[in-house]
């Protein structure tokens, strides 16, 4: 009798021991009836890591074991063949001595797999192949009349060795309450904490700028600042995968936080296309606790089609983004104002292609531009003084994978990725100023940004000759009120206020290219399984930075009574223009843009072993990082090594490899059907950096310099403002490292319910920063203390700094790495995963402590930026040191986060989804110069690191989804959105300045409820 059946399908990563999956599921078939007990399918799909699904990063594979009756007979020679619509051509292999087949390199989907037997009979089932993973499926064969069968019910098998990946797939982001972007997606990662930042990466273990981001492979992490920069449009993506500790030697995985990996999705040999409205209007927005009104609407447009272009061999996918951002008019003190626009054109296309059965390619291209005007207008400005930026995107990927017989395998991957950004005034001024020039005082609005002064009180006790120069200035000043001030309420003319155009312009372009290669092979020796996986890739990344000035730059009335009340003698200064060094025209020429670049090289092997109850698995991954400056070039005469090149490459600092050595070892036992235990460590090395460019030599050529002009605008002089040079690096450093060591356990509690606990240790050290050269020498200071005997002990960095600043300049400074720097991180968690046909559950709970003495998330004020990783305010001298109050809390440290997200499927052909999270508030410090001497208190702990915490979050989205096919083939679908349904608005971002009044509250608050409204058809 033949049985309708439905296949086993996984939505996140995990992987067990094919012969324990087949064990168990053989024995829920049995029980089912005895007249099928002849026919036995143990099929069921594991997600899991094997060489194959990751050495691509954007394929899975399906693997198992065919056997004859009682599981105990390996049945070699049985044709295996796996079909899907995402796939242009099938797949297939035939099995072994032992039974054993696989399939790797296959696009995440759906498939049909077919079994034909050497006497002609065939078996068939459906699996599901998720991103990175691997779907196990095993068959054991009797004669039958029967030729399609599965098992009843659906299973969920979350990882069972030593990796902690979870594998979404495209109906769970397309039903949950996610967003339109990349970042908006990270939210749904179990263990990560939830954060609405727009720049700094959430924390999970690491850092934010530790963690890693990728779509279709190709890294999207902002090269020098290891932040998330481009934000693809989540309707493109398929599937998600994330990698938060125990990685292989697979995939040059060198993340010290978490690594995300996306597929985008890929034709067909059936046409399909969709269109879809979003819209969040201004009045769809509860009122923010801070009072600011939202005054924007918000809307996206996003449309795809996708099809063949030849049957069976060459697929299409092309898709737009368009969202919109506009702001009403706003009304300043001098009148109406433009309105502000944010437009964003994102065009994505997609070729798969599959020549030959055992060749399959693929080549991606995304372009975005966004442009912003009407930006940056305050309230006592002109419209003239507004910003505008462009932002271009580039995202190129190109892979291929050649099977080699049914054990082999090559693959090769080139991935490129450029930003191309500019902020620029809305009003340019279209000319360069030339030092030496005189200022025109009578169009000071067409010179750049003028602030217009305000009228000076005489302070108390002021001298007649202070009174004299009050009154000299404010009749200059009075005049400058009457050509350039606004009426003020009381109808009179008043000034503080600003005119003209904005006074910078800022070019920043980033770019990053790699090509990886590799090869898989499986090796069976008795009882013994290898797979195993050798890989190579080079990679460069690389910033080019101009800062302009618009005009003069910021132009201010000084009045000759001296800049903010300063003791320099001013007298015969009347306007000082702050300006950009790169703007000046000197012997010709403008200053040229710096440049800056940095080379990764990692070699990786990795060898995953099976051996009765038992999973080994033993990789290495070797890496090497050069940096290079701009400034400088090599001089083996001098003590540097170097001279003065202005504009020229040179290479700054290159790693060892014996120090970049990191080891993937694990080890997995089932020690019961369905139910291991595992145990794993892991090195990493993490490769952000931004001091290619913070310590590079032509540096000080981006300095702010001030011009200053006598009464009539002629020149006066010009001095330079503080700023940065070229650094040395100290000898011997060893890289930033991160020691991983993970202890776990999995269970099917039933045929729809996995379980996963685990606990995580981190350790955090060699930390590289610019400190003084002579920081370990300060001796004691201040109200905590000072230098450690056994750090001032150590004497400099660089003992002869001197010397060769002497030969080619430099700061005082040095990069060295940090005395004792450290993190530490502990972790438990618990995790289960519920589905059947209608329900989809994934719950999370995870206790941590995140501590340490060097925190990369909160080395300055505002920390959601883009910051210099191993160039901050960390180490820059007294009350700023590691032995500063340092130890303590990271401010990534939130002990508790509950994390639960689930969707379910009506009858009715409506899918609800909701999201739900809880999480501890931020550690935070309060900050304070007056104990080390200080009138600054940024970046000075008044009290061990950490010694507050903020209120905990939480909040719960939900969606709607309703599809309603009104014509055969054609389906219309209606959506609403709803995020933080009960507006928990909590506070976070603490300010920590003890000296000032809003100390300890909060500058930044979780986004209030908001409702967004699609509709859209596809087909």
């Amino acid at each position: 009798m033949k049985k309708e059946l439905t296949s086993i399908k996984t939505r996140s990563a995990g992987r067990y021991l094919a012969h324990s999956i087949r064990r168990a599921v053989r024995q829920s078939w049995q029980n089912r009836s005895t007249s099928t007990a002849a026919i036995m399918f143990a099929g069921a799909v594991a997600a899991g890591i094997c060489a194959p699904a990751q050495a691509q990063q954007i394929t899975g594979s399906i693997k198992g074991t065919v056997t004859a009756p009682g599981g105990d007979v390996a049945v070699s020679g049985v044709q295996v063949v796996a079909t899907s619509d995402v796939m242009p051509k099938p797949r297939s292999a035939t099995t072994r001595a032992d039974g054993t087949f696989s399939l790797p390199y296959l696009i995440p989907g759906n498939y049909e797999i077919t079994f034909t037997f050497a006497d002609g009979s065939v078996r068939k089932t459906n699996t599901t192949v998720l991103l990175e993973q691997a779907s196990v499926v095993n068959l054991a064969f009797e004669q039958a009349q029967t030729e399609r069968i599965a098992v009843y019910g659906s299973v969920i098998v979350t990882e069972g060795d030593s990796a902690l990946t979870n594998s979404f797939g495209e109906d769970v982001i397309a039903n949950m309450p996610i967003g339109q972007s990349y970042r908006d997606m990270l939210k749904i990662l179990p263990g990560v904490e939830y954060s609405e930042n727009g720049v700094l990466g959430p924390s999970a273990g690491g850092s934010g700028v530790d963690n890693s981001y990728a779509l279709d492979g190709v890294d999207l992490s902002l090269p020098m600042f290891g932040n998330l920069s481009s934000e693809p449009a989540t309707h493109d993506i398929a599937y998600v995968s994330v990698d938060r500790g125990g990685a292989k030697a697979i995939g040059f995985n060198r993340a010290g936080g978490f690594a995300v990996n996306s597929a985008t999705k890929s034709g067909t040999n059936e046409f399909h296309g969709s269109l879809e409205y979003r819209l969040q209007n201004s009045g769809f927005t509860s009122t923010p606790v801070d009072g600011v009104i939202s005054d924007v609407d918000r809307s996206w447009i996003t449309a795809s089609v996708s099809g063949p272009i030849l049957q069976d061999q060459l697929f299409f996918y092309g898709s737009y983004f368009g969202p919109e951002v506009t702001g009403d008019n706003k009304v300043t003190a001098y009148g109406p104002t433009k309105s502000y626009k944010s437009t964003r054109d994102e065009y994505f296309g997609k070729l798969t292609w599959a020549p030959t059965d055992d060749i399959l390619l693929n080549i991606s291209q995304r372009v975005s531009d966004r442009q912003v005007v009407g930006g940056s207008i305050g309230e006592f400005e002109t419209d003239s003084v507004s910003l505008g930026s462009e932002a271009k995107i580039k995202i190129t990927a190109l892979d291929g994978s050649w099977l080699l017989g049914d054990a082999s395998s090559l693959n090769f991957k080139y991935a490129k990725y450029s930003e191309d950004g500019s902020s620029r005034p809305d009003v340019e001024l279209g000319f360069m100023p030339v030092l030496g020039d005189s200022l025109d005082i009578n169009n000071l609005d067409q010179m750049g940004y003028f602030g217009v002064p305000s009228l000076r009180d005489y302070p108390d006790g002021a001298t007649a000759e202070e009174i004299a120069a009050i009154d000299a200035f404010n009749a200059s000043a009075a005049s400058l009120i009457a050509q350039y001030g606004y009426v003020g309420d009381d109808g009179e003319l008043s000034g503080g206020s600003g005119v003209g155009a904005y006074p910078t312009i800022n070019n920043q372009d980033f770019a990053r290219e790699s090509l990886q290669v590799g090869f898989d092979t499986e090796i069976y020796t008795g009882e013994m399984t290898h797979f195993l996986h050798f890989g190579a890739r080079w990679s460069e990344l690389e910033e080019d930075l101009s800062r302009l000035s618009n005009g003069w730059g910021r132009i201010t009335y000084v009045g000759g009574l001296g800049a903010d009340g300063g003791d320099t003698d001013l007298t015969n200064v009347f306007y000082e223009a702050s300006i950009e060094q790169m703007s000046l025209v000197q012997d010709g020429s403008a200053v040229s843009s710096i440049t800056s670049y940095a080379e990764s090289i990692d070699f990786e092997i990795n060898d995953e072993i099976e051996h009765g109850d038992f999973t080994y698995n033993i990789g290495l991954l070797v890496s090497r990082d050069t940096f290079y400056g701009q400034g400088l070039r090599k001089n083996s005469n001098n003590v540097s090594g170097y001279e003065l090149a202005p504009g020229e490459k040179y290479e700054m600092y290159k790693t060892d490899w014996k120090d970049m050595v990191q080891p993937r070892l694990g080890v997995t036992w089932e020690y019961e059907e369905a139910a291991t235990v595992f145990a794993n460590y892991a090195s990493y090395n993490p490769n952000a950096s931004s001091l290619a460019r913070a310590a590079s030599w032509d540096r000080n050529t981006r300095r702010t310099l001030l011009v200053r002009f006598d009464e009539n605008g002629d020149f006066v002089d010009a001095g330079g403002a503080a700023g940065s040079s070229g650094k040395f690096f100290a000898d011997n450093m060893r890289p930033r490292r991160i020691d991983e060591f993970t202890l776990g356990t999995t269970k099917m509690v039933t045929d729809e319910l996995f379980v996963r606990s685990h606990v995580r240790y981190r350790y955090g050290s060699h930390f590289w920063e610019d400190m003084p050269n002579g920081a370990r020498l300060y001796g004691d200071y201040g109200d905590f203390g000072g230098v450690p005997d056994n750090i001032a002990a150590k004497g400099l960095y660089i003992p002869n700094l001197d010397d060769m600043r002497a030969e080619v300049g430099g700061s005082s400074y040095v990069i060295a790495e940090v005395d004792g720097g450290q993190t530490k991180y502990w972790e438990w968690s618990i995790e289960g995963e519920y589905q059947n046909d209608k329900w989809y559950v994934n719950a999370s709970y995870v206790w941590s402590h995140y501590y340490g003495n060097f925190d990369q998330d909160n080395t300055t004020a505002g920390n959601d930026a883009n910051t210099f990783i191993g160039s901050s305010y960390y180490g820059d001298g007294a009350g700023r040191m590691v032995w500063d109050n340092r130890y303590g809390n990271m401010i990534g440290d939130k002990p508790h986060k509950v994390k639960v997200i689930s969707t379910y499927t009506a009858d009715w052909e409506g899918v609800f989804g909701a999201y739900f999270v809880f999480q501890s508030g931020e550690a935070w410090t309060a900050w304070d110069g007056t104990p080390y001497g200080y009138s600054s208190g940024t970046s000075r702990f008044a009290e061990p690191a950490g010694s507050r915490r903020g209120a905990s979050h939480w909040q719960m989205d939900l969606s709607y989804t309703q599809n309603w096919e009104f014509v055969e083939g054609y389906t219309a679908r209606f959506r609403a959105d709803i995020f933080n349904v009960f507006d928990k608005q909590t506070g976070y971002s603490y300010n920590p300045y003890v000296v000032d009044e809003n100390f300890g509250t909060p500058r930044e608050y979780y986004n209030p409820r908001r409702v967004q409204l699609a509709v859209g058809i596809k087909f």
